[in-house]
């Protein structure tokens, strides 16, 4: 019998993609990791807003997720369980951690987050003026988003940045979906708020061009228009 032909596992349906992970078929769980990993930390991070502490929860509950895997009944899609898995991990690790820091804090222990330190630590290179640009929005939306208060920030991720249906929000956070539709409502609202004075902020310091770039402009556009040369300058 000739060697079988590698499966295409985008072409399977999410109860085959079960099977053959119970089967512990190593290319079907590869495939799952990659097609669910940033949607379920983007989960993780509406509740947990710390991206390390995400990508905890994320590999927990993947591990949680894999070895329950043979209860899957495909009553939802398979992304959807394991969002709810994911979203039950988060809240349970914030509940642990709120239990945490009142101990702490209790005891006169400060609590340092160290997350956006890990965020500005980078290269001795500066980046380009764009990739900065990128940056600074990035930072600006993420923070803006995790300001949110948490039943909007949850639904907006899920909604907007994820994709999940009006429906699948509504399952995985055991809400109506009429409360998914007037949350999304309010988060964009509030968000609008938040964002016109900052964003108009950055974009003012947006590309910066000064110094020897700007005077090297500044020569060639008078060349182009027949000026001379400033010899004085």
């Amino acid at each position: 019998m000739t060697a079988q032909h590698k499966l295409d596992y985008s072409s399977l349906v999410d109860a085959e993609l079960a099977a053959l992970c119970v089967r512990r078929d190593p290319d079907a769980v590869r495939y799952i990791l990659t097609v669910n990993n940033q949607r379920l930390f983007r989960a993780a991070w509406s509740i947990l807003k710390d991206r390390s502490e995400a990508e905890e929860v994320l590999q927990v509950a993947y591990v949680s997720a894999f070895a329950s895997m043979a209860r899957f009944e495909g009553r939802s899609s398979l992304t959807t369980w394991l969002t709810r898995i994911v979203i039950n991990e988060s809240l349970s690790r914030l509940r642990s951690e709120r239990r945490r820091r009142a101990s702490l804090e209790a005891d006169g222990v400060s609590v340092l987050n160290s997350y956006r330190e890990k965020l500005m630590r980078g290269s001795d290179t500066p980046p380009p003026d764009v990739a900065i640009a990128r940056e600074q929005l990035r930072l600006l939306l993420e923070r803006v988003v995790a300001e949110l208060p948490d039943i909007f920030r949850t639904v907006f991720v899920l909604r907007e940045i994820d994709g999940l249906s009006v429906e699948d929000t509504a399952g995985v956070l055991h809400i109506p979906p009429a409360t998914v539709k007037t949350r999304l409502l309010r988060a964009k609202r509030r968000l609008q708020q938040a964002l016109a004075p900052d964003v108009h902020e950055a974009l003012t310091g947006t590309f910066p061009f000064a110094g020897a770039d700007c005077a090297a402009l500044t020569e060639r556009v008078m060349v182009r228009l027949g000026y001379p040369h400033d010899r004085h300058g």
